[in-house]
């Protein structure tokens, strides 16, 4: 445990005061004049009223080594400009417009500028496909795109025609193919004002897809009231203040990179840090160093590729500057949160939502003790329990059972609807619960702790084995980077676990260390939880998000359907 006194000393900060609901977090936005909620108002438009436009609200940096800095003045202008090349060529709220693109300073002023003009936005990865972006935008009834040419010609131009909703084509830059517009000359001939749009609490601002096991995928509505739960939970959970420098490296085409890389950190008045480029270590810790970034939000993933490159690495840099370490995506392994304190002198605070919850939910916070491993607590105005369920009943467990994780409707980011899937959506609340799909268990001191997916679970001998608990286990052993393990079918144990891992430099996969693995799971979980059998992996299947894809290595393994495969980054097979 790292004590909450210890980390208040190294992390600087004082507690927040802690609303009893949702009111105090209400009463800390402005709302917009004459009445209405407007998610860009209150991420940029109030800071500039209130006298801070000249603040530095994004710093870019290009993949090729430029640098921008633009001022919450910049972004107003930007913003204005953008929802004015909207209403100029017949685009108004309630519109939905789709962005393909990479972390471009455009993406930015696009998805501010929308949002001042009413008009939903959805982010897509610059990575999909053709197929995955085409069916993204039917299911959303796209009426915008904004892309690069570069994506435009790869991955639309050739279907475009079959879509009769898509009314413009945005092209980042100063030049645009047939029947498109470009960004760059339009913004340019635009006023600089523009008045925001009377949206009300409840009016559709995001629209964010998940990829399901089978199927199609689940269009994930969000409503301005969101930036209710996106302002306090970056306050609480992530410790920003006005000022502070944060890096969020979360792409915008995922949750996170909306959430916590657009919207949160300019409700508290942040300056953001943005990379355009991929994952690249050296990098990484030159940004960390060189931008003095106090608040940093990454996903274990990352921090496991750290890890994996050793401490080495990282020496010769200063992280002084670093004031909170926050980690999202997945479960984070307690030997991360350890690492963290070594190699940063801070530990990393999981935390943990979904795509559905909008927000964070349950948090490791700056002033609480830290269970390594551990999820922490719910946030102030968020309920949560560990249930079981049998048809319409929910029955709440005792500390230390296993069930799955719940929450009791009502909270600001809470998603609306799953587009065009209302039975899909009702499914999702029961007895007075939503009912999150996660696996979990609450111990007696009211920290979560993660289990796995429901579908993850693994039943083998009578045992209920959560993969969490057996990934971490490995990435305990000083050769493992990576873990991830299924169930596949015993005719003795019904199941009985496999493990699928991937090594750090130096070491070499063998007969001789897959028993020394095995004997370590086994020392440390007892022989009806360890693996029975270890493959060692160059790499593991995961979404561009960073999760691991359980049930792509177990379809892989059965034979079965693998499912919706859009998210998944390259085909690590």
């Amino acid at each position: 445990m790292v004590h909450a006194n210890i980390a208040k000393t190294m992390l600087g900060g004082v507690p927040s005061t802690l609303p009893t609901g949702w009111d105090a977090a209400r009463a800390r936005l402005d709302g917009l004049p004459g009445g209405g909620l407007n998610i860009v108002h209150e991420a940029v438009d109030r800071h500039v009223a209130a006298g801070h436009g000249a603040q530095p609200a994004l710093i870019w940096l290009g993949r090729e080594g430029e640098r921008q800095v633009l001022s919450y003045a910049d972004l107003a202008t930007d913003a204005a400009r953008f929802a004015n090349v909207l209403h100029a060529n017949g685009i108004t709220a309630g519109a939905r417009m789709f962005l393909l693109s990479g972390r471009v300073p455009a993406l930015y002023a696009a998805t501010l500028g929308a949002m001042k003009a009413g008009v939903v936005v959805s982010p897509l990865f610059a990575a999909f496909g053709p197929e995955p972006v085409r069916a993204r935008m039917e299911i959303g009834g796209a009426s915008v795109l904004v892309t690069t040419e570069a994506q435009y010609s790869r991955k639309v131009a050739d279907w475009r025609a079959g879509m009769p909703s898509l009314q413009l084509v945005l092209i980042i830059g100063d030049t645009a193919p047939e029947g498109c517009v470009a960004l760059e000359p339009a913004m340019a001939a635009a006023p600089t004002t523009f008045e925001t749009v009377k949206t009300m609490p409840e009016d559709m601002a995001l629209l964010h897809f998940t990829s399901g096991t089978t199927g199609l995928p689940k269009g994930v509505v969000h409503v301005n009231e969101a930036v209710v739960a996106y302002s306090e939970t970056g306050r609480l959970a992530l410790d920003l203040h006005p000022g502070d420098i944060y890096w969020c490296t979360a792409d915008p085409g995922w949750v996170t990179g909306m959430s916590y890389g657009i919207i949160s950190p300019l409700c508290n008045r942040v300056t953001m840090v943005v990379d355009e480029a991929d994952f690249d270590l050296e990098r990484w810790y030159s940004i960390l160093e060189r931008e003095k970034v106090q608040v940093w939000y990454t996903a274990p993933t990352a921090i496991r590729m750290m890890m994996r490159a050793g401490d080495e690495a990282a020496k010769g840099h200063d992280f002084s500057s670093l004031r909170f370490l926050a980690s999202v995506g997945e479960p984070l392994n307690a030997g991360c949160v350890i690492w963290g304190q070594k190699v940063f002198g801070l530990p990393f605070h999981d935390n943990w939502w979904q795509s559905e919850t909008g927000g964070i939910m349950i948090a490791n916070t700056a002033d609480m003790d830290i269970k390594p491993g551990s999820m922490g607590k719910p946030l102030p105005g968020i309920e949560a329990g560990i249930v079981t369920r049998e048809d319409e009943t929910v029955k709440e467990t005792a500390p230390g059972q296993i069930g799955e994780l719940a929450l009791r409707p009502g909270w600001p980011s809470m998603m609306r609807a799953y587009l065009g899937q209302p039975e899909r959506y009702a499914k999702c609340f029961v007895g007075g619960w939503y009912l999150t799909g996660d696996l979990a268990m609450r111990d007696s001191d009211g920290y979560f702790w993660f289990v796995g997916r429901a579908d993850d679970l693994i039943k083998s001998s009578g045992h209920l084995i959560g993969p969490f608990e057996v990934e971490s286990a490995l990435i305990e052993h000083p050769a493992v980077a990576e873990a991830a393990v299924i169930g596949i079918p015993d005719e003795t144990a019904g199941e009985v676990v496999k493990a699928f891992v991937t090594l750090k430099a130096g070491f070499e996969p063998g007969e001789a260390l897959e028993r020394e693995l095995r004997g370590h799971a086994r020392k440390r979980l007892g022989p009806a939880v360890a693996p029975r059998e270890i493959v060692f992996r160059d790499s593991l299947p995961r979404t561009r998000s960073g999760k691991i894809m359980r049930r792509v290595l177990r379809a892989r393994e059965l034979g079965l359907p693998e499912g919706d495969l859009s998210t998944l980054e390259g085909d690590a097979r």
